[in-house]
């Protein structure tokens, strides 16, 4: 049996978020799809992490264990051809089978991008939140740091998530601009339902202040 590591890239309109769930359009189960499709097995894949749906992936980490003798520089090749355009494996890497994407990842991070311009973007309206207000920057740079290292943060989650804890460590919280987009950066060993966009909402609010 062998243990594949998968980095995958993807465009999350579209799509309800990474986990598998019935009559949903999910990342999940498109890539076990595919998978399915080229060694005929009906395998699970695990991912460091749960995207909620519309959020995209620069780099989500998964994998998924076989049979399949497929050579390894092959296996992106052959999921990609029986995949959408906006779902791509970057690389494939056989690795020790005690490997999980999951329990093995040391942090996620997420990019929150505000475009605070008069007028947006038409090319890149999908992957960013239009505030056409001017937002005060030093207040929203001085306010994020508050949400630095262990809290419970609960007030930032969407109701319907079923995980049992709320607290998180953000390793890293940082604001910074980009001619007229403002860039959201968080690092941390988890998140929460929603987490990311309610605490970028959070922000908005003190930048309109």
């Amino acid at each position: 049996m062998r243990n594949i590591k998968l980095i995958i890239e993807y465009n999350g309109k579209g799509f309800n978020g990474w986990q598998k769930q019935p009559n949903k359009l999910n990342i999940q189960g498109e890539i076990e799809r595919a998978i399915k499709e080229i060694t005929g097995e009906d395998v699970e894949l695990n991912a460091s992490g749960r995207t909620d749906a519309g959020v995209h992936a620069l780099s989500q980490v998964a994998n998924f264990k076989t049979n399949s003798t497929i050579v390894i520089e092959k296996i992106p090749i052959a999921i990609n051809s029986q995949l959408k355009k906006t779902v791509i494996v970057k690389n494939a890497e056989e690795v020790d089978e005690k490997f999980h994407a999951r329990y093995n990842c040391k942090e996620k991070k997420y990019k929150y991008i505000i475009n605070n311009s008069k007028y947006g973007s038409a090319i890149y309206k999908d992957f960013e939140y239009h505030m056409p207000v001017e937002l005060d920057v030093q207040k929203m740079k001085e306010a994020i740091k508050y949400f630095e290292g262990e809290h419970d943060f609960k007030a930032f989650k969407s109701s319907g998530t079923s995980t049992k804890s709320s607290i998180r460590n953000i390793y890293s919280a940082k604001l910074y601009t980009e001619n007229e987009r403002i860039i959201i950066e968080l690092t941390g060993n988890g998140f929460l339902y929603n987490m990311v966009r309610i605490i970028a909402g959070t922000l908005v609010e003190v930048g309109l202040r």
